[in-house]
């Protein structure tokens, strides 16, 4: 198999057009370029000496008959030949990588774990019988879970300490995580009914800016796309039961999953945020994401094919 993969290494060619060759190393290197911004930075990403790397820019640039980055500046901006060539560079990256990653694991034993990133705001409650399921079918597996943001699994996924991830979906993920849709979550604004903001019904958003927000952020202070700022004043954490505990406690308001919140609405300790406007919440779609790199394995099939039932699983 190394073999295999040193000859995959070694032709590392592309034909792109009836008489154009492109090496696997110039797309990376201008790929990597427009992504770091420099072509210094592009050599320290690559682990490679610059001079390499603006060489495979330039006979790239030869090769395409176009100039695909202005560099009168201080740092190369694409041209339009460059924005136009760009995706296709990325797309055909990807594959190649893919190519390597089922190649290394034709002669691979059958994965004996398999760890599962959850972030905490989605029902898990039916996740067990899913799990019955995966071990009747394969009952030698050890699984581990952890629980974090959703940004936060998509960083384990990432790094592959985690392979499986069930988040809250994100505008980008990193080209080489797969994901589906399973269904959707529905949200809304909540505040303690003792809190200030329970006690009128406002007529515009305005007024959230004046009282202190609890927000979800990951463990490296990224903040999800549709969990962001309003209020100058903010407290974080990193899951939603340490938000609902705060807000309980009257600290701010924050905007939970519907199914965290309903008790305590039920119980009047909660209020959903008064306004005029009756729907200020939304639905937050649920996604599987796994490293491609495992994709194909048997395992991570069936578990795809049974969280599909998560939101909807009869128990």
């Amino acid at each position: 198999m190394a073999i295999f993969i040193q000859y995959i290494d070694t032709l590392k060619l592309v034909s792109i057009g009836k008489n154009d060759m492109y090496s696997i190393e110039q797309l990376e290197a201008f790929v990597a370029t427009v992504k770091t911004g420099s072509f210094s930075s592009a050599a320290r990403a690559l682990n490679k000496a610059q001079s390499v790397i603006s060489q495979h820019v330039i006979n790239l640039e030869i090769d395409c008959n176009s100039e695909l980055f202005d560099r009168s500046g201080r740092y190369p901006q694409l041209t339009p030949a460059g924005k136009k060539l760009l995706p296709h560079a990325q797309v055909l990256l990807s594959q190649h990588q893919r190519l390597r990653d089922c190649a290394q694991s034709l002669d691979q034993q059958a994965i004996s774990e398999l760890t599962i990133g959850l972030d905490e705001g989605i029902p898990l409650q039916k996740l067990f019988n899913i799990i019955n399921e995966l071990e009747a079918k394969f009952p030698t597996i050890t699984l581990e879970f952890l629980t974090a943001s959703s940004i936060d699994i998509i960083d384990m996924i990432d790094t592959e300490r985690a392979v499986t991830g069930i988040i809250f979906s994100e505008l980008t993920i990193p080209a080489h995580i797969d994901f589906e849709s399973i269904g959707s979550i529905k949200f809304d604004m909540y505040v303690a009914s003792t809190h200030l903001l329970a006690q009128q019904i406002y007529d515009n958003l305005a007024h959230l800016k004046l009282h202190r927000q609890l927000l979800i952020r990951s463990r490296n202070t990224k903040s999800s796309s549709f969990q962001f700022a309003i209020s100058p004043d903010v407290w974080y954490a990193d899951n939603y039961y340490i938000l609902l505990e705060l807000a309980l406690q009257g600290h701010g308001w924050c905007l939970l999953p519907n199914h965290i919140a309903n008790h305590y609405v039920d119980s009047g300790q909660l209020v959903m945020l008064p306004s005029e406007f009756k729907e200020i919440g939304w639905q937050a779609n649920v996604d599987v994401i796994q490293h491609h790199r495992y994709s194909h394995e048997p395992v991570f099939k069936q578990l795809r094919h049974s969280l599909r039932q998560l939101l909807t699983y009869s128990a």
